[in-house]
């Protein structure tokens, strides 16, 4: 117990002396790094005053040069203002000497003006002489001759248009002969040139279109169960379907070519969808109306685009785009309107006279055709209402009123249109007066029915000799369809002349729709 009590005491004992030690030692090396610091102090001190020294030299040496350069410019400066005095004085001489010099030279001119005066002065008195002396000299040979001066002078212009008269009208008739032949003939190799330049392929209106099938099953499936699918289509569409034995194939056949078109695009929609049925048929119809609007603004475009013409309006780019659906006598009312503006173009480019503006003309002379099958009034009249509507410039205007005639053409342009438009619609095979009867005569048939009270929609059907007739169920019953169809077949047979016989279909439909919710 004693042995570990002391070993503990011992333990204590070394680690005070050694606590002791550490302390004495840290004190040593604490006193050691204070006597360092210090000689290092000093050293700094003495470094610093050496910096100082030497900086202070180097600064005024830099300032002793300083001093010397500004002097040295200071000289130059003085040197190059004693030169620039010395010039300017020089100058000032010369100036003076050139100023003296004007001055003699003024006086000079001034003497010499004096002198023209006075000669000049003497100059107009003695041709005052000299006229005197002539017209006493006129008199004296007026007294002599009898004759005054007027009275000789008419004398020999009439003695003189006597002797001329003859060979002046002659020769002012063969100068008329000349420039008649002469103008004769640069207007044909003119027109020529022109047509030489345009080409564009000779393409009738047809009234029946061709849609392929993909297999003769799809011809059944168009038809329908008893046929409500294909009465559908042609009751939508008003065109004719024709199906019959040609292979893969169905025939659409429209006097109207917006019709057709749009029947075409519903009935390759429906093939390619599959779905066919009444209601589909209806859908798709509708879809294909708002699209063909997008399809009309297109061809308006690139027509413009074609003849390279711009800032038309909107609305009157959808007039023009209408064109496509349009036929003179078997001729795409559009493409004959871009072909007599290119006419208009390259003749106006031959005579000098303003190029876009023949265009713009060519392309809007049948403006009217575009919408004159739904109001009423010439296709002159209306594309001149039209022109005006759109702000067209007022040679368009009298072009568009003038091409036929109607009124006197008041600019070169508008007899070139008329010129144009001639030159179109004679070209071999560009237009077709049969086709264009007898699209008249399905029109009127379709007039006669749209006519008669309660009619909804009238269709011309299968070349004129079936027409469809729809009525409004809430307005015409199932005994007023029967005196609707024989009020229209009197009214054809007095008003219209045909081939053959025109069966007449009226067609009352009623439908309940209601929607589940």
């Amino acid at each position: 117990m004693n042995s570990i009590f002391f070993s503990i005491l011992l333990v204590i004992i070394g680690l005070f002396v050694g606590g002791i030690a550490v302390i004495f030692v840290n004190y040593l090396r604490g006193v050691s790094a204070s006597g360092k610091a210090e000689e290092i102090l000093k050293q700094a001190k003495k470094e610093a005053e050496q910096l100082k020294r030497d900086y202070i030299l180097e600064a005024k040496e830099e300032s002793h040069k300083i001093k010397i350069e500004t002097d040295k410019e200071v000289k130059e400066k003085k040197k190059e203002v004693a030169e620039a005095e010395q010039r300017l004085l020089t100058r000032e001489n010369n100036i003076e000497l050139r100023d003296q010099t004007l001055q003699n030279r003024e006086m000079a001119l001034e003497e010499r003006e004096n002198n023209l005066f006075l000669k000049q002065k003497d100059i107009q008195e003695e041709q005052s002489k000299v006229e005197d002396i002539k017209k006493e000299q006129i008199e004296l040979l007026e007294k002599i001759a009898g004759y005054s001066k007027k009275q000789a002078k008419e004398l020999v212009i009439k003695r003189v248009e006597d002797m001329m008269s003859l060979e002046i009208a002659t020769y002012i008739k063969e100068r008329e002969s000349d420039a008649k032949l002469e103008a004769d003939k640069k207007a044909k190799a003119m027109l020529v040139s022109c047509m030489q330049k345009y080409a564009s392929d000779v393409a009738n209106e047809q009234t029946v279109t061709v849609v392929t099938l993909p297999n003769d099953e799809m011809k059944g499936r168009i038809i329908g169960r008893e046929g409500r699918n294909i009465r559908t289509i042609e009751a939508v569409t008003g065109v004719d379907l024709i199906i019959d034995d040609t292979p893969e194939a169905i025939v659409l056949s429209s006097f109207d070519p917006y019709r057709r078109e749009m029947a075409r695009v519903t009935l390759e929609t429906l093939i390619k969808d599959g779905r066919i049925h009444p209601t589909r048929i209806e859908e798709l119809y509708d879809k294909v109306s708002k699209d063909m609007l997008v399809k009309i603004r297109e061809y308006g475009d690139d027509a413009l685009f074609k003849l390279g013409l711009t800032k038309v309006d909107s609305e009157l780019v959808e007039l023009i785009g209408k064109l496509h659906f349009r036929t003179s006598f078997g001729q795409n009312a559009l493409q004959h309107s871009i072909e007599v503006a290119s006419l208009a173009g390259l003749i106006a480019a031959e005579l000098g006279e303003n190029v876009t503006l023949a265009k713009r003309a060519g392309l809007l002379h049948d403006i009217g055709k575009a919408i004159d099958h739904e109001m009423e009034g010439s296709h002159v009249e209306i594309g001149s209402e039209i022109a005006k509507k759109y702000h067209e410039n007022e040679v368009v205007i009298n072009a568009i009123e003038s091409h036929h005639g109607d009124i006197e053409a008041t600019s070169v342009i508008s007899v070139l249109i008329a010129v144009a438009d001639a030159l179109s619609a004679s070209r071999p095979g560009a237009r077709n007066d049969s086709l264009e009867n007898y699209i008249k005569r399905l029109q009127d048939l379709e007039s006669i029915g749209n006519e008669i009270e309660g009619v909804e929609k009238t269709y011309a059907l299968q070349a004129g000799r079936e027409i469809r007739v729809i009525v409004k169920p809430d307005e015409i019953d199932d005994l007023g369809s029967f005196k609707v169809a024989h009020d229209i077949k009197t009214k054809i047979e007095n008003e219209l002349q045909y081939p053959g016989t025109i069966k007449v279909t009226v067609i009352r439909e009623t439908r309940a729709i209601e929607e589940a919710k």
